[in-house]
């Protein structure tokens, strides 16, 4: 096969290829890691891989923390989301408007401790869901607790609306406002107080920047396809 041949074949398998392959494999670079702190993984099945500070995120990304760990992951429309220690997150769901907002975001708190700061996304954009609770923002600064059997939600800051599995809801409006969601015997309930059991303040005295809000440094969210090798080598 003569050269000329050869590069007109290999452009047409790399048309094809980008025009096949990418739609199926590609995969939107979502956010990104600006603090961690020992062991912080990237879980998908069975497997697991360390997460380093300015290592991507992606859609439908679980992420775990194991025990004296945290991290702090900023999202393309500069959404701050810090996990204490065993603490499990994922991103259920991320519907870009353009580059800098999403026009859908859920974000799904399994385990641990959390601080969740909005970004400049529409509020109505955020689904923030634990097992007994759904969480709706509105320009808010949260810290989250997800026990097994109880949730705590804390405003810091703005607004939220609290609500349990079975619909019964509460609204925060000043700081300090908590919603407190137990489920004991099959039966959710929720309380609200002024005087919370618990915030996220410890987690961040004990890990450096783990509090702190960062802009998204490139919040262009970045497509990767995928490499395919099919083994052709021209004049073989």
């Amino acid at each position: 096969m003569n050269f000329s041949n050869c590069f007109s074949l290999l452009s047409a398998i790399g048309l094809v290829t980008a025009l096949t392959a990418v739609p199926a494999h590609a995969q939107t670079r979502v956010g990104e890691a600006a603090v961690v702190k020992n062991e912080v993984l990237r879980v998908a099945g069975p497997s697991t891989s360390q997460i380093n500070v300015g290592d991507g995120l992606v859609r439908d990304e679980t992420v775990r923390t194991g025990v004296d760990s945290a991290t702090r992951l900023v999202m393309a429309d500069s959404t701050n989301l810090s996990l204490g220690p065993n603490a499990t997150l994922k991103l259920d769901r991320t519907v870009f408007d353009d580059e800098h907002h999403y026009r859908d975001v859920a974000v799904r708190l399994t385990s641990g401790a959390f601080r969740f700061v909005t970004g400049h996304s529409d509020k109505a954009a955020y689904k923030i869901t634990t097992p007994l609770a759904t969480i709706g923002v509105r320009g808010t600064t949260l810290d989250i607790l997800s026990q097994r059997g109880r949730s705590v939600v804390v405003l810091q800051e703005g607004a939220a609306s609290v609500c349990t599995t079975n619909l019964q809801c509460v609204q925060l409006t000043q700081p300090g406002d908590t919603a407190i969601i137990t489920s004991s015997g099959g039966k959710v309930s929720i309380s609200k107080t002024n005087t919370p059991p618990w915030t996220f303040a410890a987690n961040c005295a004990a890990s450096a920047g783990l509090c702190s809000v960062n802009q998204y440094a490139d919040a262009s969210p970045t497509i990767t396809p995928a490499v395919h090798d099919d083994g052709m080598l021209c004049g073989r």
